[in-house]
């Protein structure tokens, strides 16, 4: 079989698999919300309210339904984008509290992945191209310090350092709010702020979104450092290498045009990888920075007991990831070519 045949196969038996795989974690999801301790009748109206009341709530919810039934419906619903209707939120649809607090996240998300990318690759790269020298052990120290570090812990210091010692940063919220926020046309305030031509609100905006990127992307980058330190020496090892430098090829050219191309490989199947431990990483970040992001939405549905939208926003999450991981998949496909499908 040709290489083109067979990854149109394999793209194919890949987009046919996600759906099992989505199904496997609104199945989790649906569970895990049914057995945790509580009534969600008690935690919508409150612990005193008239045992009618909350008989009449499990009544219009389908809670006093069999679990299956339940199921079923829930099922129905999510084939109409209908993720539940929030508890807590005055009837709010789960998926309006997406738009709302979504795009926040998506912007900490992209930011803080630049700044791992970024930090990694060229921490790795230093490390690996001077083998036993200070740069060597210095990366290796840091590889293994940012993916040791506790997130909130490490967010915490941060902040009590740069913004409330030093002040270099605000320690809150995306803009401040005594000043009119960028027009909504993205969500994201960086974006908005540029496509509306207003240079203050767009520095206003990255000077906000600056220490939780950074906070985020730094201990994050540990994964890329050790992954391209790693691959980068045993690429430069290679016959290929070698034969380069035999002709009289700079050392640098080596390094950026032959070996870090095939050192980068690997960094794009652990993308996928990494975009769920950012989602993780990201409900820390925003709780501990008051980011207002949908990941801080969930740390204050959980506090409040909001099972419908703790479903919801679980459910959406396992979505995100599970996208993430074919599209990785199918980039990986076409960029490596040692692939067998």
């Amino acid at each position: 079989m040709s290489r083109s045949k067979a990854l149109q196969y394999y793209i194919v038996s890949r987009l046919l698999f996600a759906p099992l795989q989505l199904l496997t974690v609104i199945t989790i999801v649906f569970l895990l919300i049914r057995v945790l301790p509580g009534d969600i009748a008690d935690s919508v109206l409150g612990g005193r309210a008239p045992e009618s009341a909350k008989e009449e709530y499990r009544r219009e919810q389908g809670l006093d339904s069999p679990i299956w039934l339940q199921y079923l419906k829930y099922l129905g619903g999510l084939l109409h984008f209908d993720l539940g209707t929030s508890g807590i939120s005055r009837g709010q649809s789960v998926k309006e509290i997406i738009g709302q607090y979504f795009p926040a996240t998506v912007e900490l998300a992209f930011a803080s992945m630049a700044v791992a990318l970024i930090v990694g690759v060229l921490v790795g790269t230093i490390s690996a191209s001077r083998p036993g020298t200070a740069f060597d052990i210095g990366g290796r120290l840091f590889g293994i310090i940012t993916y040791a570090l506790p997130m909130f812990w490490a967010g915490m210091l941060l902040q009590l350092v740069f913004s409330v010692q030093l002040g270099w940063f605000p320690n809150s919220n995306r803009f401040p709010p005594n000043l009119p926020a960028p027009t909504n046309i993205t969500g994201l305030y960086t974006i908005d702020s540029l496509l509306s031509g207003n240079l203050s609100q767009f520095f206003t905006s990255l000077h906000h979104l600056a220490l939780p990127s950074l906070t985020l992307g730094i201990l994050l980058s540990g994964i890329f450092e050790r992954i391209v330190r790693v691959n980068l020496k045993q690429t430069l090892k290679a016959d290929y290498v070698e034969a380069a430098r035999a002709r009289g090829i700079s050392e640098n050219k080596i390094l950026v045009s032959h070996a870090l191309k095939n050192a980068l490989i690997p960094v794009i199947t652990v993308l996928g990888l990494t975009f769920a431990s950012l989602l993780g990483g990201a409900i820390l970040t925003e709780v501990t920075f008051s980011w207002p992001g949908l990941a801080n939405r969930l740390y204050q549905a959980i506090s409040d007991r909001d099972y419908p939208t703790v479903q919801g926003v679980l459910v959406f999450f396992g979505a995100i990831v599970v996208t993430a991981s074919i599209l990785i998949d199918i980039l990986n496909a076409y960029v490596d070519p040692r692939i067998r499908y």
